[in-house]
């Protein structure tokens, strides 16, 4: 009967056993911070499409309340959800930086720490992201993730809304004739044609961020 072999230990890898208690619970706390940190911008995110759908809800009451109001209240919406947005992305990249951070720390460290031996050179991908903090995220695609996660409904219902407050300042019976329609979106003396080319090319915009932000998160891959 032949004895079972053992594996030989992984070169540069480390484990449990090759921390220092002051290494080890310096990491600990770095991890808390980063998860508070996280947990703090997670309710900053919210805070933000909170706002969105507030001034959105109170410029569509104010806008279908009155006939007399200017569709161009939708379009005003629009503008302000974009700003919106911009700032929640910069939000987004932010709690990326910390979100970063703590995958390093789950991937290698705690597994370390559980008896695995995992490879040493993950120490230099946390100094490297303490030593100069960057988002792995560009900015194109966390205005992405905001719109695929939150605002693509948000711009959906304003679009739906500016459309039926077009319809509604017609009289019944009324019947949708091409290009005699884009009238119905004149503001002042710019031409409703205009307008809806503006719109049609903004949201071809949103769609095309959505569309092509990245799908996976750093260190999710492989």
């Amino acid at each position: 009967m032949t004895s079972g072999t053992v594996p030989a230990p992984l070169l540069g890898a480390v484990s449990d056993r090759d921390y220092s208690t002051n290494a080890a619970n310096a990491l600990i706390h770095l991890y808390r911070a980063e998860v508070g940190k996280m947990t703090a911008y997670r309710q900053r995110l919210d805070m933000t499409t909170n706002w969105s759908v507030v001034t959105t809800a109170g410029l569509a009451s104010f806008a279908l309340g009155d006939p007399n109001n200017s569709h161009a209240t939708f379009l005003f919406a629009m503008g302000m959800n974009y700003f919106f947005l911009r700032l929640e992305a910069r939000r987004f990249r932010t709690f990326e930086i910390a979100h970063h951070r703590v995958r390093i720390m789950e991937r290698f460290f705690y597994p370390a720490m559980l008896g695995d031996r995992v490879d040493a050179g993950w120490h230099q991908l946390l100094l490297a992201e303490l030593s100069k903090p960057r988002s792995p995220m560009t900015r194109a695609d966390a205005v992405g993730w905001r719109l695929n996660r939150n605002y693509l409904w948000i711009y959906a219902a304003v679009l739906i809304a500016w459309l039926a407050k077009l319809d509604m300042s017609m009289p019944k019976g009324w019947i949708l004739e091409f290009p005699d329609a884009f009238t119905l979106a004149d503001i002042g003396n710019f031409p409703g044609w205009l307008v809806f080319l503006g719109v049609a090319l903004f949201y071809g915009f949103l769609i095309s961020l959505a569309v092509r932000a990245a799908r996976t998160y750093p260190l999710e891959e492989g």
